[in-house]
């Protein structure tokens, strides 16, 4: 009786192993986060930068876009200053969207939750990246834009095909804004022709020739003699 009594007591003294504590996990997470995604965290970065790289590319187009504008209402060509502010107008939406990701980014590279959608993040940094891309490569660089302003066949040929590919990809909502622009440069540019200073095309009238004042000086005298006689 006894000993079944004390086999009674060590099965109830029994107790499984703890879990463990919430500190322990606390500091084991993060480094299994660390190890896991810090490949997947390089390649976000990596790709932001690249984001970063082809939305500078991209403000150097749009800043001379808007000289080459003002360049064609100088001399008139409305409908060329129209199409400069037109592409311009469709990078700029572009880059909204890529600043609005950008900053979704930055948020998320300091999130614990990261690990369970780095592979969403990354995979829209590199959609992002390749939308700038071809931005880059469909728009051209500086020499694309300076044909904007070309008279020859292939700079027409290609102004057309610019107009066209806009024509699909703007919102009514951006051509209401070109327009507005576009205004505003033409009231900017009739300011500056006010106030700059006319040219007078008439000649000026001489009041005396240089011989004609030396003679006057010679004959003074005797004119002055003549009176006093």
């Amino acid at each position: 009786m006894g000993g079944k009594q004390s086999k009674i007591t060590d099965q109830d003294k029994y107790e499984p192993p703890s879990p463990p504590s919430r500190a322990v996990i606390a500091t084991a997470r993060p480094f299994q986060l660390t190890r896991e995604n810090s490949r997947a965290i390089l390649d976000m970065k990596i790709q932001r930068d690249r984001l970063h790289q082809y939305q500078r590319r991209i403000t150097v187009l749009t800043d001379k876009e808007t000289d080459i504008a003002k360049q064609m209402l100088a001399k008139g060509d409305k409908k060329r200053a129209l199409l400069a502010l037109r592409r311009k107008k469709y990078q700029e939406s572009l880059l909204t969207k890529t600043d609005a990701q950008l900053e979704q980014l930055e948020r998320l590279t300091a999130s614990v939750e990261f690990a369970q959608i780095q592979k969403d993040v990354v995979f829209g940094l590199q959609q992002g990246t390749k939308v700038l891309s071809e931005i880059h490569a469909e728009m051209g660089g500086i020499e694309h834009v300076e044909k904007l302003m070309g008279e020859t066949a292939d700079a027409i040929a290609y102004q057309n095909e610019i107009s066209e590919m806009l024509g699909s990809r703007i919102t009514a909502a951006d051509e209401e804004e070109v327009d507005e622009e576009l205004a505003a440069l033409e009231a900017e540019m009739s300011g500056v022709n006010q106030k700059l200073p006319t040219v007078p095309s008439a000649q000026l009238p001489v009041s005396e020739r240089p011989a004609e004042q030396e003679e006057a000086q010679e004959n003074r005298p005797e004119r002055q003699a003549m009176l006093a006689a």
